[in-house]
């Protein structure tokens, strides 16, 4: 069996990996091995009850003895070691979730369910670095990836609100605590005037006493329309994300889909949801649309834009921790025929991080 190494294997998606890795009976296909930066020799994880000495995630020859690497590290981590495997000329496949090498040429940004003949090529012709998308663009390729392969999208916006789950267990825990703190505080005046609850609730979140170490400011009961660092004409680069990666993961480098859109971190513990609106390039009657939706892959649902169906599914609550993507509010808009309303929901830490990784391991295998 093939040498597999994993490592980030602790953290939010590392953990989700392995979740997944086992319910799918993938362990017992390979020669698992895990590594730590810093608790190298220690025990690892427990896997169909062995448990796993680690090793450690900063030696190249170590590593370098593995035909799959799997890195749920971060970007940092895959600067710094994937370069020394060169080094020492390993031929290995190398799988990373981190964003480090995503729009590299000698790697390829996987989603199966919407490039599995571009993977295959890859393959083929030797490439050896895989890496998971940008949990937004492969949710929004989840639900409309169908559009995009029967070449009907124009152009597209996409309109993000994203979950604390985007920026790691501690962003996690972070919103939780806020809404503890505010849970407490609001508890003893629920019964009082309506203003004065909104008052001080209000004067809560402009003071110091909620932690947001990680946001900047509170979450709870807030937006921030701003994820990740500036980059040129005023977007953030996870709004950057969208159009190249989108554009990769198509193999369009060449010919180009225009993709923008604002990124929105929203108070969802989870799961993503996106609103997009999209200019077809031709006229398609909706009931078309709809079925190419539904027929796209089983990993998709398709929602009716009714309101009982779209409280019911069209939001975090109803896909997180499952590998479903719903897509909903599909409607033509009053700007024309050719332009579409839609709004999808998917899981960051599945489809959106943790899925693309495990699905591409047993490719490779």
């Amino acid at each position: 069996m093939k040498k597999v190494g994993i490592i980030g294997w602790r953290g939010m998606v590392g953990s989700v990996l392995l979740e997944r890795m086992e319910m799918e009976g993938d362990f017992a296909k390979i020669d698992p091995y895990f590594f730590s930066t810093s608790q190298a020799g220690q025990n690892g994880p427990l896997i169909y009850n062995k448990t796993h000495t680690l090793r450690d995630a900063n030696d190249v020859n170590e590593l370098a003895d593995m035909d799959i690497i799997i890195s749920c590290q971060g970007g940092d981590y895959t600067k710094k070691v994937r370069p020394a495997l060169d080094e020492v000329s390993w031929q290995g496949y190398w799988i990373d979730a981190a964003s480090a090498k995503r729009m590299d040429d000698d790697s390829l940004i996987i989603l199966d369910p919407v490039n599995k003949d571009i993977i295959d090529k890859a393959l083929n012709d030797g490439v050896k670095n895989f890496i998971g998308g940008n949990c937004t663009v492969s949710l929004m390729l989840m639900g409309i990836g169908s559009l995009f392969q029967e070449n009907l999208v124009e152009w597209m916006t996409s309109m993000s609100y994203q979950a604390a789950s985007g920026g790691g267990a501690r962003h996690m825990k972070e919103l939780l605590t806020q809404m503890k703190v505010i849970g407490d505080v609001a508890n003893p005046i629920m019964e009082g005037p309506i203003l004065q609850l909104d008052t001080d609730i209000s004067n809560l979140l402009k003071s110091e006493k909620l932690n947001a170490d990680c946001f900047g400011v509170p979450l709870a009961l807030n937006l921030i329309p701003w994820i990740d660092s500036a980059v040129e004409k005023g977007q953030t680069r996870e709004e950057w994300k969208a159009f190249s990666e989108t554009n990769k993961i198509l193999g369009r480098k060449d010919n180009p889909i225009p993709i923008d859109g604002t990124c929105v971190r929203v108070g969802a513990l989870r799961s993503h949801s996106q609103a997009l609106t999209i200019k077809l390039n031709k006229s398609v009657d909706i009931k078309t649309i709809e079925d190419m939706i539904k027929n796209f892959s089983e990993f998709t649902e398709f929602v009716e834009n009714t309101p009982e169906a779209t409280r019911e599914k069209l939001n975090p609550r109803y896909v997180s921790g499952t590998l479903k993507t719903t897509v909903g509010r599909v409607r033509k808009m009053n700007l024309g025929d050719e332009y579409l309303n839609i709004f999808t929901s998917g899981d960051q830490l599945l489809w959106g991080a943790a899925e693309p990784l495990r699905r591409m391991l047993n490719i490779v295998l």
